[in-house]
């Protein structure tokens, strides 16, 4: 356990640093846009272009990795998440809270994920968190722009053309699409423009995880508990239960079995803010998932990653 905690501590001290430099105003929030820009378009994508790139792929269940999280996700998604709409007297009546809802259902932090993994389990651990996020960055983008275009109280005058390049313009799912083709071709990473991406994504998670922590708004908690409290349920319960019932069904074992449920686990991302603004959904409610799935899972995911060391 301790071993555990000393592995994940310093990923959410940092976050706890990004949010003191925030409240305090040491840094503010010019800063803080401008470093979650810079994160999101050119440091992160470095990330995962250079772990799929070099992904040793080798021996690696890919299939059985891509379908438990594939599946997982679509699973809780339609026979959970999507009857909130109906069953729910908030949601059914609020279109733009129950995307929020949706979004923080199924989109996990991957900052957190690549932290928590490189900590842990090494490159091995790496590789299949990058692998898992080359599908689940399209799949979660594809669900939850769709949910925000047919429920949120903006998103359904965009035009389906708009909202297909949109998706495809995504930084995350570019990079991801690169990184890939450079693993499969047998290219890898180029020189010169290797190094220079390992060098960005070397800067990723620390800047990633302290615009988590400036991000958090604990004012937005109040009047949320409802949605909030059915967000952490699933995300930070239901859907690592789904994706490791799933990768063990699949033969999944040993450290792959371990990432894989982990990242399940992990807390919403932040980037599920963005979209809700600039899509319909109700970013103020998307705040509070947020900030509540992230100080959960500094509880949650030390308890995961500890029953999971004793599956068989």
């Amino acid at each position: 356990m301790l071993t555990i905690l000393a592995a994940i501590a310093p990923n959410f001290l940092l976050i706890l640093l990004g949010w003191l430099l925030r409240a305090r105003h040491v840094l503010d929030g010019p800063f803080w846009l401008q470093t979650e820009k810079l994160t999101y378009f050119v440091l992160f994508p470095a990330l995962l272009v250079t772990n799929l790139a070099e992904a040793r792929l080798d021996g690696l269940p890919v299939a059985a990795i891509l379908g438990a999280h594939g599946l997982g996700i679509t699973l809780v998604l339609g026979l959970l998440v999507l009857p909130l709409r109906f069953l729910s007297p908030r949601l059914r009546a609020d279109g733009p809270a129950f995307t929020s809802v949706l979004q923080g259902a199924v989109r996990p932090n991957t900052y957190v994920g690549f932290a928590i993994a490189a900590a842990i389990w090494g490159p091995h651990g790496v590789t299949v968190t990058a692998l898992a996020s080359s599908l689940v960055i399209p799949l979660v983008n594809l669900y939850c722009v769709t949910a925000l275009i047919r429920w949120g109280s903006g998103g359904g005058k965009r035009g389906l053309g708009a909202t297909v390049l949109a998706i495809a313009k995504n930084p995350l799912i570019l990079a991801c699409v690169i990184g890939a083709a450079l693993n499969v071709s047998g290219i890898g990473l180029p020189p010169i423009v290797g190094p220079l991406l390992k060098i960005l994504a070397q800067a990723s998670l620390a800047l990633g995880l302290l615009c988590v922590g400036a991000g958090l708004e604990f004012s937005a908690l109040r009047g949320a508990h409802g949605p909030v409290a059915a967000v952490l349920g699933l995300k930070l319960a239901v859907m690592p239960l789904a994706v490791g019932a799933l990768a063990w069904s699949f033969g999944l074992t040993g450290t792959t079995l371990a990432v894989t449920i982990t990242y399940a686990a992990l807390p919403v991302a932040a980037n599920a803010y963005i979209l809700a603004r600039q899509l319909g959904g109700d970013h103020a409610l998307t705040a509070a998932i947020i900030t509540a799935s992230t100080m959960a899972a500094a509880v949650s995911l030390p308890v995961v990653t500890l029953l999971i060391g004793y599956l068989p």
